[in-house]
């Protein structure tokens, strides 16, 4: 049978437990306290309407960044979004219809709208779309790339909303469509790893070659029914391992979050590929983040600590560390521990409870934590940024529930990138 007449036929109901057992989902195993879901409830429902009423009206496109100090629920008057946010924000959605949060016509409603205007208006390079736009005409920003890891994010949302929606017609759709027109071999161009985008005319040099975020981009490719690359391309970047105290891990330096964005809806949970549990490697490197952070000294503690890429008193900084990257300050990144509450969920929800609790309403607003804050240098950063909220919210919700793996796992596409990657259950 062709492999795309089998995709759709997997897309019925009746034939989902034809999807391989390793990359179905599980309830997760969590022993969270009343005290604790009341706050990441409390933190998801905010961060959800961030993505409700920093959206522009006509193109569902989502803000990069927005007041911290929002008090009215207007819309920034900044014009910027991003397609990473809108790709976050798209899978909130689902949460804030499976929840409550929002009522489930409205929801409908605002996802279609993105949908139409990213697929019919939104300009494209080969399905690649341009990492920041304006947020009411979906124009490029000067400067702005197309950007192979921002649409693979904008594509996981798109999948989500799919997936949870699979009963509107619309929907399904146009979020196949999509998915389906993105030309994974050409941003290849011509080797075995994918370029980091395309500007100006031309392919970016830098490529996704080490292990980081990047695994979404694969396996989205992988799975492609349309343009998929070969399953070579699973063993094609490098996995380079970290030693740190007693902890050994594959990473490269990053920030934290490159541990947390693409299990945030891929489902490593339980299974394995020939290299490496990537599940327990996130759980690994968020332990051996949070000992570096204690190293540090003060104000470091078990109750502060967490850095990731973020803004600072200085700019929008991509610190973090093992090994210390960035000028490190004192300052604590919220999206940090929220990112990793799946793999370290005691440890991240003590310092998230405290930093709410010592620093209330000036880290604490409509749309949960500000980005970033440094109490020494009373700096509390004025804004919020859509794909650190959002990751919060994902992450959160997975730890509560695990719906957005699960509902990821529904797409059947997911099923056969993460067979042709060679993983197993374990």
């Amino acid at each position: 049978m062709e492999r795309r007449t089998l995709l759709k036929l997997l897309a019925g109901s009746a034939l989902l437990p034809q999807i391989p057992a390793f990359a179905r989902t599980k309830k997760p195993n969590n022993t969270l306290t009343q005290e604790d879901d009341a706050f990441l409830d409390e933190m998801q429902r905010r961060g959800c309407l961030y993505f409700v009423e920093q959206a522009g009206a006509k193109t569902g496109q989502v803000l990069d960044r927005a007041a911290s100090a929002n008090t009215d629920g207007k819309r920034d008057p900044r014009l910027m979004a991003s397609i990473a946010a809108t790709g976050f924000g798209l899978s909130a959605l689902c949460i804030a219809e499976k929840r409550g949060y929002q009522p489930r016509q409205k929801v409908i409603e605002q996802i279609r709208r993105t949908l139409h205007f990213h697929y019919e208006q939104m300009p494209h390079e080969h399905g690649f779309l341009y990492h920041f736009n304006d947020v009411e005409y979906g124009a490029a920003y000067i400067g702005s790339e197309v950007s192979s890891i921002d649409t693979a994010l904008l594509l996981c949302g798109v999948l989500t909303a799919r997936a949870h929606f699979h009963e509107d017609a619309e929907i399904k759709r146009l979020a196949t469509a999509l998915y389906e027109r993105v030309d994974w071999p050409w941003m290849l161009n011509g080797g075995t790893t994918f370029s980091m985008g395309f500007s100006r005319g031309k392919f970016i040099q830098s490529r996704w070659a080490h292990y980081s975020e990047l695994m979404m981009i694969y396996l989205l490719a992988m799975g492609s029914p349309t343009h998929p690359v070969e399953a070579s391309a699973w063993d094609a970047f490098d996995r380079p391992k970290i030693t740190y105290k007693d902890y050994t891990y594959i990473g490269a330096g990053d920030p934290l979050f490159v541990h947390q964005y693409s299990h945030a809806w891929f489902d490593f949970r339980g299974k394995r590929d020939k290299y490496a549990n990537y599940f327990d490697n996130s759980v690994i490197a968020t332990k051996a983040h949070e000992a570096f952070c204690l190293s540090l000294g003060k104000p470091y503690s078990p109750d502060y600590w967490g850095i990731s890429a973020s803004d600072s008193e200085h700019g929008y900084t991509a610190w973090g560390g093992p090994p210390g990257e960035g000028h490190i300050d004192g300052s604590v990144v919220p999206n940090a521990p929220a990112g990793s509450l799946p793999f370290l969920p005691a440890d991240c929800l003590r310092v998230l409870r405290s930093l709410k609790e010592k620093y209330g309403e000036k880290a604490w607003g409509r749309y949960g934590f500000c980005d970033a804050f440094h109490p020494e240098a009373k700096w509390y950063d004025p804004d919020v940024l859509g794909i650190d909220l959002g990751i919060g919210v994902l992450m959160s919700e997975n730890l509560r529930t695990g719906f957005v793996w699960e509902t990821f796992a529904r797409n059947p596409e997911v099923g056969v990138a993460m067979k042709k990657a060679g993983f197993r259950a374990v």
